[in-house]
C-alpha cells in the first residue's frame, strides 16, 4: 500500500460533524455526521460508512462500504458498494459486534458510482466518476449523482446533487454550496497494521 493510500485512509477513519455550519446557518444546512470505520475482517481498505442526521445517529439515510484503493491506470479510486438489507447493519460503526459481521457476500458494487481522486495542496479532492451512471433513487424518482469531496487536515468539504436522468434538471441536493465538516473522532488506531504491508488490490473492482 503506496504512502498516498495510507495517507487517505488514514485521514477518512474517524467521524466528521457540520456542527459549525449547521448551528450558523439552520435553514441551509442540517446537522449531519459521517463515519467511516475500518472493517478489519475484510481485505485491505474496506471501511464502513454511516451518513446521519445528529438527532437520529441510529438511523443512518446513507450506509454504504467504501474501499480506497491504488489502480495502476487510474490512480487513486474509492469503490463504493451497498450492503444487502442494510438495515440489519444499522449502527455497526458504534458497535463493534455488529461491525464483524459484515462480510464480503453481503456487498454489492454500486455501478458507476466510484470515485477518482487526486492529491492536492496537501490533502485529496475527488469526484464521482464521469458518465452520469450513479444512479440514485429518492422519493420514487431515478436521478444520477454528481458528487465531490475535499478532504485536507481535519476538515472534509462535500457536495453532493441529484440530477433528472433525462432533462438534466437539478433534482435535490445543495443550493447554497458545500457542507463544511470538521474530525471529532479519530478510528485511523484501528486500521489493522497488516493493511500497509499488503500490496493491495491488483486490478480494478467496478
Amino acid at each position: 500500500m503506496n504512502t498516498s493510500l495510507q495517507r487517505l485512509l488514514t485521514l477518512l477513519c474517524g467521524g466528521y460533524s457540520n456542527q459549525n455550519q449547521a448551528f450558523e446557518n439552520p435553514p441551509l444546512y442540517a446537522h449531519i455526521l459521517i463515519r467511516y470505520r475500518p472493517i478489519e475482517q475484510l481485505e485491505p481498505g474496506f471501511l464502513l460508512l454511516e451518513q446521519a442526521y445528529a438527532v437520529a445517529p441510529e438511523q443512518p439515510y446513507r450506509v454504504r462500504v467504501v474501499r480506497p484503493w491504488q489502480c495502476p491506470e487510474k490512480g487513486l479510486i474509492v469503490s463504493n458498494f451497498s450492503l444487502h438489507d442494510n438495515e440489519r447493519f444499522w449502527g455497526a460503526v458504534d458497535n463493534p459486534e455488529l461491525l464483524q459481521q459484515i462480510k464480503s457476500e453481503d456487498l454489492e458494487p454500486l455501478e458507476g458510482c466510484n470515485y477518482h481522486v487526486q492529491e492536492q495542496d496537501g490533502g485529496f479532492k475527488g469526484s464521482v466518476e464521469p458518465g452520469c451512471r450513479c444512479i440514485i433513487r429518492r422519493k420514487g424518482q431515478d436521478s444520477y449523482l454528481l458528487s465531490e469531496f475535499e478532504l485536507k487536515g481535519n476538515r472534509m468539504q462535500t457536495i453532493d446533487r441529484g440530477y433528472d436522468l433525462d432533462s438534466h434538471e437539478h433534482l435535490w441536493g445543495s443550493i447554497a454550496g458545500p457542507f463544511q465538516f470538521e474530525k471529532y473522532l479519530d478510528w485511523s488506531n484501528e486500521i489493522p497494521p497488516a493493511w500497509f504491508q499488503d500490496p493491495g488490490p491488483k486490478q480494478a473492482i467496478e
